[in-house]
C-alpha cells in the first residue's frame, strides 16, 4: 500500500501548489524576503521604522458553514476573499494595517481546480487589502472529510504604533455611530440560512438565491484607513456573528467608563423613513426563519411583515446578522459628516445610525429607538 491507496495524492497536492504560487504572487511586495515553498513566510519591519512602538496586531477566523453554499452552487472564487475579510476587518478594529496572511485549507480529496479557486478568492482578498498571502497549509484527510467538502480558514497580521491603537479609550457620550453599509449577509450565521432556506435555486432579484447568499465580505481596510488620516476615529467595530448586540458594545474600552449603544430604527422598505435600509436579502431570511412556507417577492414582504410585527424575531436578527451594517465607526460629531462622505465618496455607502449615552444600567447596552 501506498499514500494514494490510503486516500492522499501526492500529485494532485503539486498542480495545487503550483496553481497557489501564481496567485500569491500578485499579492507580494518589497518586504517579502522568500517566496512560497519554504518551511516559513519571512516578512521585514525594516519600512516601519517611523513607528515610535511599533505593534503587531493578529486575527484568526473561517469561513464557516457558508463553504456549504458554495458547494452546492460549485462556486469556490468568493469564500477566499471571505476568509481575509473576517480576519482583516477585526484587526482594522484596533487601527492596525494588515500586512500579510496565511490560509489553512483542509479536504477529503484534494481538487487541484476547486482548491486553486479558494486560494484565488484569498489572493483576490490580500490584494485588494495590501497584504500579502506569505503562506499556509493544504490539508487532504481522508475519511476526516466528505468528498468535495473544504474546510478554509486563516489568520492575518497587523502593524499599528502603539499610540494610535483605537481601544475605545477615547469614546465620549455624544459621540457619532456611524454605519458603513455591508455587501450582504457577509460571513455569518450560515447554519440558521441553511435551515431557512433549503432552496437555493429561488428565484433572488433575477439570481438563484444561493448565488446572492455569496456575495463576498466587504473589506473596509483601505477606505478606513484613509478616513484615519481625515479624521480622529474613536472605535471601531465588524459586526459579524452575534450582530450589533454582540459586537458594537465591543468598541467600548474593558474597565472603562459605561455606555450605552442608542441606535436608530432602520427602514425595511425605500417608502419608510429610517437611518439605513435593510437588503431585502434579510428580509428573506427572516420569512424563512417564521417559517411562513413561501418564496420569491412574497417571502420578502412576509418578511418585512414579520420584522416589524415580531419583536422577538426583530432582535435575534440583529443578535445574528449584520442587518445591511457591516462595520461601525464611532466619531466626534463634528467629524460625522465628513467620515460619512469621505466613505461615500470611495463606494463605501455610510450614514448616523446612533450615538453613544452614558448607560443606563450595570452594564452597557444596545438601545434601539
Amino acid at each position: 500500500m501506498d499514500y494514494r491507496q490510503a486516500g492522499v495524492n501526492i500529485e494532485e497536492g503539486y498542480r495545487a501548489v503550483g496553481k497557489y504560487r501564481e496567485y500569491a504572487a500578485r499579492t507580494m511586495n518589497g518586504a517579502v524576503l522568500n517566496g512560497l515553498g519554504s518551511f516559513a513566510g519571512m516578512f521585514s519591519l525594516g519600512e516601519f521604522g517611523g513607528m515610535k512602538e511599533p505593534v503587531l496586531v493578529s486575527g484568526a477566523d473561517g469561513v464557516g458553514t457558508k463553504l456549504e453554499i458554495a458547494f452546492a452552487m460549485k462556486k469556490y472564487d468568493t469564500v477566499g476573499i471571505d476568509c481575509v475579510a473576517m480576519c482583516v476587518n477585526d484587526i482594522l478594529c484596533h487601527g492596525a494595517r494588515p500586512l500579510f496572511f496565511l490560509d489553512y485549507l483542509a479536504c477529503g480529496k484534494l481538487d487541484a481546480g476547486a482548491a486553486a479557486e479558494l486560494v484565488k478568492g484569498v489572493a483576490a482578498g490580500c490584494v485588494e487589502t495590501g497584504s500579502v498571502l506569505l503562506g499556509g497549509e493544504t490539508a487532504e484527510m481522508p475519511d476526516f472529510y466528505n468528498d468535495g467538502k473544504y474546510d478554509l480558514a486563516g489568520f492575518a497580521v497587523g502593524i499599528a504604533d502603539r499610540e494610535k491603537i483605537i481601544d475605545g479609550s477615547r469614546i465620549r457620550e455624544g459621540d457619532v455611530l456611524i454605519g458603513v453599509s455591508s455587501s450582504g449577509v457577509h460571513s455569518n450565521g450560515f447554519s440558521l440560512i441553511r435551515k431557512a432556506l433549503p432552496d437555493l435555486n429561488e428565484d433572488f432579484g433575477g439570481m438563484p438565491l444561493g448565488m446572492a447568499l455569496l456575495e463576498p465580505t466587504r473589506l473596509y481596510v483601505k477606505p478606513v484607513l484613509g478616513l484615519m488620516r481625515q479624521i480622529e476615529i474613536k472605535g471601531m467595530a465588524h459586526i459579524t456573528g452575534g450582530g450589533f448586540y454582540e459586537n458594537i458594545p465591543r468598541m467600548f474600552a474593558p474597565g472603562g467608563p459605561l455606555f450605552d449603544a442608542v441606535i436608530r430604527k432602520p427602514a425595511y422598505t425605500d417608502r419608510e423613513k429610517g437611518a439605513w435600509l435593510v437588503p431585502p436579502i434579510f428580509a428573506r431570511i427572516a420569512s424563512g426563519c417564521a417559517e411562513h412556507g413561501t418564496a420569491g417577492g412574497k417571502a420578502e414582504t412576509a418578511g418585512i411583515d414579520a420584522l416589524k410585527n415580531d419583536p422577538a424575531l426583530e432582535k435575534m436578527m440583529f443578535n445574528t446578522y449584520n442587518m445591511g451594517v457591516g462595520f461601525v465607526i464611532a466619531v466626534d460629531p463634528g467629524s460625522s459628516r465628513k467620515a460619512a462622505e469621505y466613505l461615500d465618496s470611495l463606494g463605501f455607502p455610510a450614514r448616523e445610525i446612533g450615538r453613544v449615552e452614558k448607560a443606563g444600567g450595570n452594564a452597557g447596552a444596545i438601545r434601539f429607538e
